[in-house]
């Protein structure tokens, strides 16, 4: 086990900000830690960290009890946090090499390992650049070539991809992918849902301090009752016709947006052969149709009646 948190409470006078939170986290996976802005996710990434204080609970890393003296753990630790933190008055490779530096004393190795992080980030035709010189990508993957140039075992990674562009977000995703197949255990946390379905082993999904659900995509979406969901546009339907939609087998829920009805189903064969079969049967028309399967979003608004990004 390379992180073990167990029961962790965080207070501020009378917000609890981590309440009975758990987590474990095995050697090489990619773990989601999901939840919307505000749940918790940097609190627990900064009280695993030690840079925060806490009012209860025990946290394991590598095996070692950590505390804001394990330099020993903290040394095998990278961190991207969700503020780009760098230096504006240092170039791009003067950046790397800082924070490289911080961790490996050895110049020829430093030196080295700053190359790679940078051949690693794509950032080669602007190491003489300044922060400030860059796109919010490009400061994105500059943050993250600071936090992992000294090859940690383990990587928190905070909402690497807020705020940047889909070319960037991309590139970024399909890096934390080579860090971890080149052997580093990864924290993710985000509230982007298709990112995590994209790249994590593991999901744990939190709300106001509380890991609600852990799992795998699959059995995430195995916990809940919504197993389809069928978009259908109507050009026209009366509320009554809409009202006999719900009698079709395994129909659990039907939502509005817009023009278009989402047609909730639990388990079932033929969803979609007993609505195109109400639709022939009541001389409707449609403009669109379509099937989705349940989403991790769908996941959090079951467990808490609210969508991730509310």
């Amino acid at each position: 086990m390379i992180v073990k948190v167990n029961n962790l409470v965080k207070r501020y006078k009378e917000l609890i900000a981590l309440e009975h939170f758990n987590m474990e986290v095995e050697e090489g996976e990619i773990l989601g830690l999901l939840g919307p802005n505000g749940c918790g996710k940097t609190t627990a990434i900064n009280c695993i960290l030690s840079l925060l204080n806490f009012d209860k609970g025990e946290i394991e890393i590598f095996g070692k009890k950590m505390t804001p003296n394990s330099y020993d753990i903290k040394k095998q630790i990278g961190v991207v946090p969700q503020e780009v933190s760098v230096f504006e008055n240092l170039t791009v490779r003067e950046n790397i090499d800082y924070f490289c530096g911080l961790y490996v004393e050895d110049k020829v190795t430093r030196k080295q390992y700053v190359e790679e992080a940078i051949e690693f980030v794509g950032l080669k035709d602007y190491v003489k650049f300044y922060p400030n010189k860059l796109s919010g990508g490009l400061k994105r993957r500059l943050n993250i070539a600071c936090g992992i140039a000294h090859k940690p075992k383990l990587i928190f990674l905070d909402e690497p991809t807020v705020a940047v562009d889909a070319q960037s977000r991309n590139f970024i995703l399909d890096g934390i992918k080579r860090l971890n197949q080149e052997g580093s255990t990864i924290i993710y946390t985000t509230h982007y849902l298709e990112e995590a379905e994209m790249i994590c082993k593991r999901i744990i999904i939190m709300d106001n301090g509380k890991n609600l659900v852990s799992g795998t995509n699959e059995e995430l979406k195995a916990m809940i009752t919504t197993t389809e969901k069928i978009v259908v546009g109507f050009s026209v339907i009366k509320d009554e016709t809409v009202q006999k939609l719900r009698k079709i087998p395994h129909v659990i829920d039907i939502e509005k947006r817009e023009d278009d009805y989402i047609i909730k189903f639990e388990n079932g064969l033929n969803n979609l052969s007993n609505l195109l079969e109400f639709i022939k049967e009541n001389n409707l028309t449609y403009t669109k149709l379509y099937s989705q399967l349940p989403t991790l979003n769908d996941v959090f608004l079951e467990l808490t009646g609210k969508e991730l990004r509310d």
